[in-house]
């Protein structure tokens, strides 16, 4: 069998991410922290609480961590909340703090990916009207150009809004996220505003940090028709991407927001991205069904992908390269800024790992413009309404003790951010079974 390497690129990025609200703890003035006191809203009516401590300073140890494996970067995201607690007051010191934890991943070898919100709104936000609110991109902006003014120093690297087509679906469409609404009009309404709202804090980081890169990180979801040949499932399919993939990315294009049988043009909009940061996690087959109340569809994972044990999750590598070849499509240097699996036995994260870094090692020999990749997550966190019920760390966390420890995943990813490469003999040490496909001969 042939023991050979595959190589990437020189100065490819390699990282991990984490979101504010999922690893500081110890916040409750966010619609989350409201969410989370709701019974029904988190499974096994979990709660963020003292989640990994980052606010009270274990980051350093967990960042620690990162660079010791050979991680060059992190994406982290800041708290709103913090920063602008009241619509009239600003909390310095959160900025400090937020500014020594820069400062304290730079010492550390990390070059920082910033990203301004990761779901979470102020209480103030959210309880006049959130993204529904016109007013809401300007509050938003004053936002940004504070922050960024305070920390430009320390990072040049911005990703304004987290996955804002999941914001919408289960914010507005299914009511599994805030404000807990399914109201398609909503929906469009908030979905306008967020466009809104990045393209003015696009613009305004370029003023005030004029050589900065400033992008949004998008969640592609593979869609894949149950029958080639069946125009009922292809029209879902189609109904499916264009919904949940292609609209956010495409109004920052071209200006236009597309969405549920309604459009209206952003002209502002139009190229405001210097980098397009994808999340991929895995596709789903779909098939047209008589049924109004699933949106006349069903959806399953493929045959041929392994899903988690809880089933939330499930490893398609091909996935990867249709969402690498879609994200390709818009012109830009790509960041894959969020990819992983849940696993509390760790088996299938390094398979899902090894696998998907190998589309992504083809398709950087097909040239395409790939500068790094942040895997999801490096310690388990609170993951939104499914609370610590999934683990996606590379680190393991004991919620009681604080206890972080490293899964083989871990050393697994090190000797891959070490390497720069995917070798033969990291394979067989850590996951064996998967020689004949990474290695075939």
């Amino acid at each position: 069998m042939p023991q050979a390497t595959y190589h990437f690129p020189e100065g490819f990025v390699w990282g991990s991410a984490t979101a504010a609200h999922q690893v500081e703890g110890s916040n409750n003035n966010n619609d989350w922290a409201d969410w989370e006191t709701r019974d029904g809203h988190i499974e096994e009516n979990g709660r963020c609480d003292l989640s990994c401590d980052w606010w009270n300073g274990r980051w350093r140890e967990d960042l620690d961590r990162a660079a010791e494996s050979g991680q060059t970067s992190h994406r982290l995201s800041l708290e709103w909340s913090r920063i602008q607690p009241t619509p009239d007051r600003w909390d310095e010191n959160a900025l400090d703090r937020y500014r020594t934890i820069l400062q304290g991943m730079i010492e550390r070898g990390l070059q920082p990916l910033v990203t301004l919100h990761h779901f979470t709104l102020p209480r103030w936000f959210a309880e006049g009207g959130g993204w529904e609110n016109d007013d809401s991109p300007l509050l938003f902006d004053t936002y940004v150009r504070r922050t960024v003014t305070a920390l430009k120093e320390y990072n040049n690297c911005w990703v304004t809004i987290n996955e804002p087509n999941v914001i919408i679906y289960r914010g507005y469409m299914e009511g599994a996220f805030p404000p807990g609404k399914n109201d398609p009009g909503a929906a469009f309404h908030a979905l306008c505003n967020l466009v809104r709202s990045h393209a003015i804090a696009y613009h305004t980081i370029h003023e005030v940090q004029p050589r900065a890169q400033v992008g949004m990180a998008h969640q592609y979801r593979g869609f894949i028709p149950a029958h080639k040949f069946s125009p009922l499932d292809a029209a879902v399919t189609a109904f499916n991407h264009q919904s949940f993939n292609k609209v956010f990315p495409r109004a920052l294009a071209d200006g236009r927001v597309r969405f549920l049988h309604k459009s209206t043009r952003l002209p502002a909009a139009a190229g405001t991205q210097d980098f397009f940061g994808l999340n991929y996690y895995t596709c789903d087959i779909v098939a047209f069904r008589p049924s109004p109340k699933n949106l006349f569809q069903a959806r399953w994972y493929p045959p041929e992908a392994e899903p988690s044990r809880t089933g939330f999750n499930a490893s398609y590598p091909p996935g990867m390269t249709m969402a690498l070849n879609w994200a390709n499509s818009y012109h830009l240097p790509i960041l894959i800024t969020e990819n992983g699996i849940e696993d509390s036995q760790d088996g299938l994260r390094r398979r899902y790992l090894l696998s998907h870094l190998h589309q992504v090692w083809h398709a950087l020999n097909h040239n395409m413009p790939i500068r790094g990749y942040y895997h999801w997550s490096l310690i388990d966190n609170f993951e939104w309404e499914r609370g610590w019920t999934l683990q996606f760390g590379l680190w393991a966390f004991d919620r009681e003790t604080q206890v972080r420890t490293a899964r083989p995943s871990a050393d697994l990813y090190a000797a891959i951010c070490k390497e720069n490469a995917i070798s033969h003999a990291m394979v067989k040490e850590f996951s064996p079974a998967m020689l004949p496909d990474l290695f075939p001969g």
